[in-house]
């Protein structure tokens, strides 16, 4: 459904992405997994057609985008990063305007606004003001404006970003449903979670380069990754005194260390030895086993929120 080869783009001199390439089949839903400033939006708003790579190639369906821009809009449905809605207006003035603007009109836009409220959960609120919602509501309508002309392909950039627990939840029950269905889906996000939970394939992207892509297990198998520890102390830990002593990949974030283990309960004794003897008092110690976090650790040689 989608192909994506060698795709460049630079601002200035920044180049945000950086020849990235990846294929999603047909009802596939593609994570693209990675900090802020990875390129991640960058490449959403390619596929977009807001504007064109500077090198490379991209095509949905069969057809280039360079070529038949009219037609691939009509396949898109696009929910971006910020919450593209009018404030003054209703969820359902809202809906009604995104649907002209898609071609949709007459009754068949108010049946389809009506159907798509009810399954966000908002049609006994459609007549409010989209100022009076929460953040999670007004990424429900983003999500439903984005259905108005029943697209096969759905872009979705971080669209849990400030959303209550309640709505982040209900957005994956929407975007599962959606890819039950059959329709493909590119989600980007930081927060890996995210990532382990709806996607089919996880592509992880940093400093505008794709490093790795597979699906969960196909990652972990690339990596090598087995378990995590992770270690609270209560102060900030020496990154480069660790790594030197457990001859591992450890990553320090605040007052928490994670270390890559092939063996967590052999190497335990040795973390706590070595943590012990460096003046760390320890809080907790979890152990994970082989996740995404992992993954990403050893990839990249940082957590993700770093």
């Amino acid at each position: 459904m989608i192909d994506v080869k060698n795709i460049t783009k630079s601002y200035g001199k920044t180049q945000a992405v950086r020849g990235i390439s990846f294929s999603i089949k047909e009802g596939e839903c593609y994570g693209l997994l990675g900090p802020n400033g990875a390129g991640k939006s960058t490449t959403i708003n390619m596929l977009s057609m807001l504007f064109p790579p500077d090198a490379g190639q991209i095509t949905i369906g069969g057809i280039a985008i360079a070529k038949s821009n009219t037609r691939i809009k009509n396949m898109l449905g696009i929910v971006p990063q910020e919450i593209a809605l009018y404030d003054k207006f209703s969820a359902w003035e809202n809906i009604l305007f995104w649907g002209s603007i898609y071609g949709v009109k007459g009754k068949a836009l108010e049946d389809k606004a009506e159907d798509l409220l009810k399954w966000v959960g908002l049609f006994d609120r459609r007549k409010e003001a989209v100022k009076d919602y929460s953040g999670g509501m007004k990424r429900r309508i983003n999500i439903a404006c984005a259905l108005l002309h029943s697209p096969k392909v759905l872009l979705l950039d971080e669209p849990t970003v400030g959303v209550d627990p309640q709505s982040r939840n209900l957005i994956f029950e929407l975007i599962q449903q959606l890819n039950k269905e059959g329709m493909t889906i590119i989600y980007t996000t930081h927060y890996m979670e995210e990532a382990e939970k709806l996607c089919n394939r996880i592509g992880i992207i940093d400093k505008g380069l794709i490093i790795a892509q597979g699906t969960l297990d196909e990652l972990k198998t690339q990596s090598n990754v087995n378990d995590m520890i992770l270690v609270d102390c209560n102060q900030a830990p020496d990154e480069k005194m660790l790594n030197d002593k457990l001859k591992t990949t450890v990553s320090v974030s605040e007052n928490r260390i994670s270390i890559l283990s092939g063996d967590s309960k052999k190497d335990l004794t040795r973390v706590v030895t070595t943590c012990t003897d460096a003046g760390y008092e320890i809080n907790r110690i979890d152990i994970q086993k082989g996740n995404l976090e992992g993954v990403f650790l050893k990839m990249t040689g940082k957590q993700l929120r770093d």
